[in-house]
């Protein structure tokens, strides 16, 4: 990504130190900051992200963990909302696309797993990167990569674009459930009991025991395998859909 260029109408930030420019007597010797890089920035965010989730991630946070004033990050970064798209563009550059095969469906798969991965590598980002729009050259880019993955598959462009929002709905809603977690969001009610579960609703109770972290591998296998099980079938039979018979110019 290139180097965003200095908002218009905004001054330019002050180096870090300054030196006596006013020509009266020896200066004090400068102290030397740290060198910053777009990459040094993006994984200190990323390590705070990880740390503190992305409430944490602010510009006077950052600065402290790079050992740098906080507006030196505006150097490399026009706003913070820039920074954030790096995040994602760095999460999305860590997904590995499967290499070439025979069999487009285990590359499908493939693709899933490793997205599953990198969520649960960086499990408070996710939030983010459920509703970010990939408008970036890597966002769009990797959207393309999908695509070609899916259309391996379903070699109709239509069905293969809806098929590509199902994968997507199903990706993202798995991995906010297993990251974010659907049970622990904002409530004001206080939580009922488990004797109340198990007398008023006893289906519940049943299949509470299933819900768990320790089912979650086999709970993803299940809805993934039965959504690229359709996709196949679905592929399959627009293969086989016979073109329409083009009438020669006379």
């Amino acid at each position: 990504m290139s180097k965003p260029a200095r908002r218009a109408g905004t001054a330019p930030v002050a180096p870090l130190v300054e030196g006596d420019r006013s020509g009266r007597g020896a200066a004090a010797p400068a102290k030397r900051s740290r060198t910053l890089s777009r990459e040094g920035i993006v994984a200190a965010a990323l390590a705070l992200v990880d740390a503190e989730g992305l409430a944490g991630l602010t510009t006077r946070r950052l600065g402290e963990a790079l050992g740098v004033q906080a507006m030196s990050i505006y150097h490399h970064f026009a706003s913070k909302q820039h920074l954030l798209d790096a995040l994602i563009d760095h999460a999305l550059a860590a997904i590995a696309l499967p290499p070439p095969g025979p069999d487009p469906v285990e590359r499908v798969r493939m693709l899933a797993y490793a997205w599953r991965a990198e969520a649960h590598r960086h499990p408070k980002l996710v939030p983010l990167l459920a509703v970010h729009r990939l408008n970036t050259e890597t966002g769009v880019r990797f959207i393309e990569a999908v695509l070609g993955l899916i259309e391996a598959v379903i070699p109709q462009r239509e069905l293969a674009a809806r098929y590509f929002r199902a994968f997507g709905y199903y990706l993202m809603g798995s991995v906010l459930d297993e990251t974010v977690g659907s049970a622990k969001g904002p409530s004001a009610a206080e939580p009922v009991t488990a004797a109340y579960i198990a007398e008023h609703c006893p289906r519940l109770a049943a299949a509470s025991q299933y819900f768990g972290a320790t089912h979650w591998d086999r709970t993803f296998a299940l809805g993934l395998e039965a959504l690229l099980a359709e996709m196949a079938r679905v592929g399959a039979a627009a293969a086989h859909v016979p073109r329409p018979r083009v009438r020669a110019k006379t």
